[in-house]
């Protein structure tokens, strides 16, 4: 089981355990629970201006396709606040307003409805403002994200504590919570963002040792992809299977839809979430490829994904180890003596021309999903393991371990060393 309670994908297959996940308290933004157990969530932010209703209402759909749970749009401006009295009764998802310098356009997106708000106690940093944010917010059961970031931490803390360290970041967070507990309010998450992952790391588990709060993770500014995407990985990745994170967000200079793509991704390659579309996998390809497996794979990729297939596909360069090291997939094909061996769960069912690959691939796998896998298994060519075995040692005979007479080479090294005739 997955540790949201859901089944993993593949049976046949035994995951490692994560760690489990800290206990934290619960938090509702909107329809999304976060914390205490809840399925980690993913975020992004639009990038549109937020007084432009109609442009950034559909990139909060697109978001929202893509696998976006809560989406967070810029207050900066009263025409930002206006934009998100029209946007929130019209979005998919709950949307967040992000405040930075000014106490009142947190306190204007309050009325325009929003449901959470995440503040930088490192630009807004009066106390009377702060606990009258907080006052409203509880007044309206509105909860808060004290976001603190390592670049525009207070400069007091830079001093105190010589730098952007883990320590100054979760002090920053624990100031904000004082302010808040003067007020009594508690419905609150925390982050601690870094562009470094290393120090992004190091203060997230410094929180989560700290707080009982359900914690968001992120990278903050980690770039452009692939790099982006990578440091992002790094930092989020390692802290979820710590158990550490209630809910993520990938801060990618890209189009924020990646980010929610990637996002999703993550969770569901952890485990963490109910895998929604295809999971393709494929070998890195070597000496015995019988075909262009790079090709191939970004083929099938481009041929299977948004077709709502949740499902764990596997492209084999050839036919000599690739059904046995991909049997724990839902379905895969090997490629052998120009033609494609497709197997489900490691089992042989059709054997395909070359050039039929893909296409053999797509119809397998939306009826693997609308039959299911024993019905698949019941209906596969009775010949189909037959003709895929006598491919497999044709090849083997060729490519296979033994071709450059590795066995005959060591036994002559051996003679060689003892002097044997």
């Amino acid at each position: 089981m997955s540790q949201n309670g859901t089944p993993l994908e593949n049976q046949g297959y035994s995951r490692p355990a994560l760690a489990e996940r800290r206990p934290t308290r619960r938090i509702q933004v909107g329809s999304v629970a976060i914390g205490a157990g809840a399925p980690v969530s993913v975020q992004s932010m639009t990038t549109t201006k937020t007084a432009d209703v109609e442009g950034t209402l559909a990139q909060i759909y697109d978001l929202a396709a893509a696998g976006a749970d809560i989406v967070r749009c810029t207050c900066n401006e009263a025409e930002a606040a206006e934009g998100l009295a029209h946007i929130v009764p019209r979005s998919p998802v709950p949307i967040v307003a992000d405040i930075h310098f000014h106490h009142e356009m947190a306190l204007a997106a309050l009325e325009a409805g929003v449901q959470a708000l995440r503040l930088n106690p490192g630009n807004l940093r009066k106390p009377e403002e702060i606990k009258m944010v907080a006052r409203e917010a509880k007044d309206r059961g509105v909860p808060i994200r004290i976001g603190v970031n390592a670049g525009s931490l207070h400069p007091d803390l830079y001093r105190r504590f010589g730098g952007a360290t883990p320590e100054a970041l979760v002090e920053s967070a624990r100031m904000e919570l004082a302010y808040f507990e003067e007020v009594g309010f508690e419905d609150v998450k925390i982050s601690v963002k870094a562009s470094s992952v290393s120090l992004m790391v190091a203060a997230y588990r410094l929180a989560s040792a700290s707080f009982d709060y359900p914690l968001h993770l992120g990278v903050t500014e980690a770039g452009p992809p692939p790099s982006g995407l990578v440091k992002a990985t790094a930092g989020i990745a390692t802290l979820l299977c710590e158990g550490i994170g209630d809910t993520i967000r990938f801060s990618l200079t890209a189009d924020p839809v990646e980010e929610a793509v990637a996002g999703r991704q993550l969770l569901e390659a952890l485990g963490l979430r109910e895998r929604r579309d295809i999971d393709l996998i494929a070998c890195p390809s070597c000496g015995r490829a019988e075909i262009d497996v790079i090709g191939v794979a970004k083929a099938a990729q481009s041929a299977l994904e948004g077709r709502n297939l949740p499902i764990q596909v596997a492209v084999m360069g050839c036919v000599v180890n690739g059904p046995g090291e991909a049997r724990h997939a839902d379905l895969g094909i090997a490629a052998g003596r120009h033609r494609g061996h497709l197997f489900i769960r490691g089992k042989i069912v059709r054997v395909v021309p070359e050039d039929q690959m893909v296409e053999a691939l797509v119809e397998e796998a939306e009826r693997l999903v609308a039959e299911g896998v024993d019905a698949r298994l019941a209906a596969a060519d009775e010949n189909a393991a037959a003709e895929a075995e006598a491919d497999r040692r044709a090849l083997l005979d060729a490519k296979g371990a033994d071709a450059n007479r590795a066995g005959q080479r060591v036994e002559m090294i051996r003679k060689a060393v003892t002097g044997e005739p």
